[in-house]
């Protein structure tokens, strides 16, 4: 079924509750003399309520309707934001200068709105200190807790043990943050650059 309403010719009942081009409520008319308005005023006839009794129609341009609507969707689309997954992996014995590194990706993550999957990876004999691996993601959890909780515990998934950290902010809010500080930034170096604009070279004598 289509999900189209229906317009002028194709609304087959015999009265409608007519609705003018500016919202105002023209009545209970004939769905002839709702034609000939729509007519009259180069304007279509589109039912915006079929289940009422009357159905409920509205004068207004369809087809400028419809570019506006598509156009407000695409829009929306645009502005929707994915919360993405990022994976960072990790070894156990992993010494402080990499613990430091792949902590700071961590932090550029959930600062930016996306999810982290933090991956422990065990080799050989590893494989039987386990705690190695979960004390160092509950290290990582805890030094990254302003910006990030753990959204599923740390398990067990073979030779790896896996943790979610999910961001406090969301995805839209981190946007906006950025796109804000990026603003500030522009209006700090215009400022920056005004005094050079104003100065005038002396006139001559």
């Amino acid at each position: 079924m289509s999900a189209e309403p229906r317009i002028n010719d194709r609304i087959r009942v015999p009265e409608v509750r007519l609705v003018g081009p500016n919202g105002e409520q023209v009545g209970i008319v004939s769905i002839g003399d709702a034609l000939k308005l729509a007519q009259e005023s180069d304007l279509d006839l589109v039912e915006v309520a079929a289940t009422a009794r009357p159905p409920v129609c509205k004068l207004m341009d369809y087809g400028k309707f419809k570019y506006e609507s598509a156009m407000k969707a695409r829009e929306a689309r645009r502005n929707q934001a994915y919360t993405i997954i990022k994976e960072i992996k990790l070894r156990p014995k992993i010494d402080p200068h990499d613990y430091e590194t792949k902590k700071g990706h961590v932090v550029r993550f959930l600062k930016a709105g996306d999810k982290v999957k933090v991956t422990i990876m065990f080799r050989g004999r590893e494989q039987s200190r386990p705690e190695l691996g979960f004390r160092l993601l509950q290290r990582l959890a805890e030094d990254v807790t302003e910006l990030g909780f753990v959204e599923s515990q740390p398990k067990q998934d073979g030779r790896n043990m896996i943790m979610v950290i999910g961001p406090h902010k969301k995805k839209a809010e981190a946007k906006a943050e950025k796109a804000a500080a990026r603003a500030r930034r522009d209006d700090d170096t215009v400022t920056d650059q005004a005094p050079l604009d104003d100065e005038v070279a002396a006139p001559q004598e």
